[in-house]
């Protein structure tokens, strides 16, 4: 029982940070798109490790995390308030470059789906004159 409780308090703590970190003011989170990717909460909800990704890369989450780890405290304070837990969980910041990495796919696939469109008009054209 206590699973569904860490999992659906991760789900609260995720949406939470995001909504904590558009209010914050510190420059260093405002460079770019900034997102809270993931949160994993131990079981007894004494501890959350929060995933930061940025869409300008590694070195702008990077940065993020040097802020949200200096601002800690009052992080873990906003949590409690809002999310009524007697106990905040103690917060782990990590950058990852998720959103990246899911840009640079999906740009692939774009040029691959555009490349296939070219190639098929082409044959069209080329189809039109042997009739």
């Amino acid at each position: 029982m206590a699973n569904f409780r860490a999992d659906r308090t991760s789900e609260d703590i995720q949406r939470e940070l995001m909504a904590i970190l558009r209010e914050m003011k510190d420059p260093r989170l405002h460079n770019g798109i900034i997102s809270v990717v993931r949160c994993e909460t131990a079981h007894d909800l004494s501890y959350s490790k929060v995933f930061i990704s940025s869409m300008n890369g590694l070195d702008v989450a990077k940065e993020a995390v040097k802020a949200l780890k200096n601002a800690q405290g009052f992080i873990r304070h906003e949590l409690g308030v809002r999310l009524r837990l007697r106990y905040a969980p103690v917060l782990a910041f990590e950058a990852t470059d998720s959103i990246e990495y899911s840009a640079n796919i999906s740009r692939i696939l774009n040029d691959i789906q555009y490349t296939q469109t070219e190639d098929e008009a082409s044959e069209d054209e080329s189809g039109d004159g042997e009739d």
